[in-house]
């Protein structure tokens, strides 16, 4: 453990656990630049914190031209950034069959390719501007970002997309580069997501709308009153960048873990039911 000031590049500091990470990290005396596509969202922080504590940049993750100046002021203010919390996201609402393309591709747009871009910088500032090179990536996905769930598929998908990729650089990073990767995966919190313009509702087509349908119930289900503290969850999220040794994946809420848990004795169960198939395939 350490007490030195922290430096922190947090993406979606507007609302939920951007905002929720935002404040806990000034109160205990870190450093934050918070980015987010209306930096007036942050004006009371702004008023209440120096600019040598708190930098607020303008940042759309989906301008893929705006994240390298980003991190130049980063740089330019406070010489290092020791921790990314890449958690800027948008939330969709509906069935496969139901999401026009037009709003499954703005919505992979931001949560994988916006994330995806801000990975490839972190990485590259951390090895490159860093003196010591390093730095800590934390990767917000979602519970249903590696258990799927009935009413997301698409903001599933482009959780399942952040999931892979960041396992791939986790392998890919030079253990010299001192850079370690955790992949966050939340489950059902009380934060602004379902309320604010990074959320969107699709109408349910007749076919799914029988209330007892799968699809129905997790409507339901997030548009009513989650039972998850987003402050709680960010106090623990905070605790992984003074481990030594974090873990790549960290499921947060007992029903992402619960969910963790089921899938993979499901996946076990199934390759042992069928592992033969493949055995009969290999060439002798």
């Amino acid at each position: 453990m350490t007490s030195t000031p922290k430096v922190w590049f947090i993406t979606g500091s507007s609302s939920g656990f951007g905002r929720s990470m935002v404040e806990l990290l000034l109160k205990k005396g870190d450093k934050v630049v918070a980015t987010l596509r209306k930096p007036a969202d942050l004006a009371d922080l702004a008023a209440e914190y120096p600019t040598s504590q708190l930098v607020v940049v303008k940042l759309d993750v989906s301008q893929s031209l705006e994240i390298s100046p980003a991190f130049e002021k980063a740089r330019q203010a406070f010489g290092r950034v020791d921790v990314v919390f890449n958690n800027a996201g948008q939330f969709v609402i509906g069935e496969v069959e139901g999401v026009p393309e037009e709003d499954a591709r703005k919505l992979f747009d931001v949560n994988f390719w916006g994330a995806a871009n801000i990975t490839k910088e972190a990485v590259r500032f951390f090895r490159d501007v860093n003196s010591p090179a390093g730095g800590r990536l934390l990767q917000v996905s979602s519970h249903v970002g590696i258990v799927g769930a009935p009413a997301v598929g698409f903001y599933s998908a482009s959780k399942f997309a952040l999931e892979g990729l960041s396992e791939c650089v986790a392998r890919e990073v030079d253990p010299a580069w001192n850079i370690k990767v955790t992949i966050i995966e939340p489950g059902a919190f009380r934060t602004k997501m379902n309320h604010r313009q990074n959320a969107k509702v699709m109408a349910q087509l007749p076919a799914y709308a029988d209330p007892t349908s799968p699809s129905s119930q997790i409507r339901a289900f997030l548009t009513s009153e989650l039972d998850g503290d987003a402050d709680k969850a960010t106090a623990a999220i905070e605790k992984l960048v003074h481990l030594d040794h974090p873990p790549l994946r960290l499921p947060l809420h007992k029903r992402a873990v619960a969910g963790v848990k089921e899938k993979l004795q499901n996946i076990l169960d199934e390759v042992h039911g069928y592992e033969s198939w493949s055995d009969d395939l290999y060439i002798n």
